[in-house]
C-alpha cells in the first residue's frame, strides 16, 4: 500500500508517476492483464515495461500521447460504429467512434489483431475486453460499502485506517468462502455472518483480560458473557440481549447515532 501525500519522500517533483505506480502495485506478479485508465496510466512505455516482467496491459489513452498516430485522432469522414487499428511491435492502438465525432482511443498489449465483435455496434474486442474488466477499485468500493467500519473523522490515518480494515475483512471473506464453499450455503447474507464471527474472535481476548466492566448496561452484560466462558464462533447468528421492558426505566438513545439521527415516534 502506498499512501500519496502530495510530495514525494525527497520533495522533489516526480516524473512518470502513474506508471512507477502501477509497477511498483503489480510487483512479484506474472500472466495476468492490468486494466488502466487513461487519466493517470495508460502508456506505451508502461506497456513495454510491463511485457518485460511478462504482464499485459489494456487501458484508455488519452489524445495527447505523443505516441499515438495522427491518423487515429482524425474524425473527419468517420462513420458511426467505425473503427481503426494501429500496430506495432508491443502494442495495439484502436480508435473507435460510438457517435459521430466522438473518439475512443484504446491500447492493448495482450491483442494482437483486428477483432471486431458481431454487435449491432460493432465494438471491436479490445474495448469489450476493456468494459469487462475495469471499475474494479469501484466494485469494491461498493461492496464494502455495504457493512463498513467507517466513522467520520477529520484524521487522515484513522481514514486509512477504516479502509484497511474494510478490504481486508473483504479479502478474508473471499478466502475463506473460497476455502469453506459450504459455509452457511444458500443464505444470502454470508458476509454479514462472517463479518460477526470475525469481529468476535479479535474482540474476545482483549474482552477476557478486561478487568473493569464498561458503564453501558447493555456493553456491561456483553462483556460478562464472553467473560464467562470460552466463545464459540459456529454459530450462525448473534445472540440477542433480552429486552428490558419495565416502565419504572428511562430508555436511554443509541450512544454511536448522532442525535440528528434520532426519529422519535410518540407511543
Amino acid at each position: 500500500m502506498q499512501v500519496y501525500t502530495g510530495k514525494p519522500p525527497g520533495g522533489v517533483p516526480e516524473k512518470n508517476q502513474g506508471m512507477r505506480v502501477v509497477l511498483d502495485m503489480s510487483e512479484g506478479l506474472q500472466g495476468h492483464n492490468i486494466t488502466c485508465d487513461n487519466f493517470f496510466f495508460t502508456s506505451y512505455r508502461l506497456g513495454v515495461e510491463l511485457q518485460k516482467r511478462k504482464l499485459t496491459m489494456v487501458g484508455t489513452i488519452r489524445k495527447n500521447k505523443p505516441e499515438l498516430p495522427s491518423e487515429l485522432l482524425k474524425m473527419q469522414g468517420r462513420t458511426v460504429h467505425s473503427s481503426k487499428f494501429a500496430f506495432s511491435e508491443n502494442a495495439t492502438v484502436v480508435s473507435y467512434c460510438p457517435k459521430k465525432n466522438k473518439n475512443v482511443l484504446v491500447m492493448s498489449t495482450m491483442h494482437k489483431d483486428a477483432s471486431l465483435s458481431a454487435r449491432e455496434d460493432i465494438k471491436p474486442q479490445i474495448i469489450l475486453d476493456y468494459n469487462s474488466t475495469k471499475g474494479g477499485v469501484d466494485n469494491l468500493d461498493k461492496v464494502t460499502a455495504t457493512y463498513s467500519c467507517q466513522r467520520m473523522t477529520a484524521r487522515w490515518p484513522l481514514v486509512i485506517f477504516y479502509n484497511i480494515v474494510d478490504v481486508s475483512a473483504y479479502n478474508a471473506y473471499v478466502l475463506w468462502t473460497e476455502i469453506n464453499q459450504q459455509w452457511n450455503g444458500g443464505k444470502l447474507y454470508r458476509r454479514r455472518l462472517f463479518l460477526e464471527e470475525l469481529g468476535k474472535a479479535l474482540i474476545t481476548p482483549k474482552i477476557q483480560r478486561r478487568v473493569r466492566p464498561p458503564r453501558s448496561t447493555a456493553a456491561a452484560s456483553a462483556v460478562q458473557k464472553i467473560q464467562a466462558g470460552p466463545s464459540t464462533h459456529a454459530s450462525n447468528q448473534p445472540e440477542m440481549d433480552p429486552v428490558d421492558t419495565g416502565s419504572g426505566k428511562k430508555r436511554k438513545r443509541c450512544q454511536l447515532c448522532p442525535p440528528r439521527q434520532d426519529n422519535s415516534q410518540p407511543s
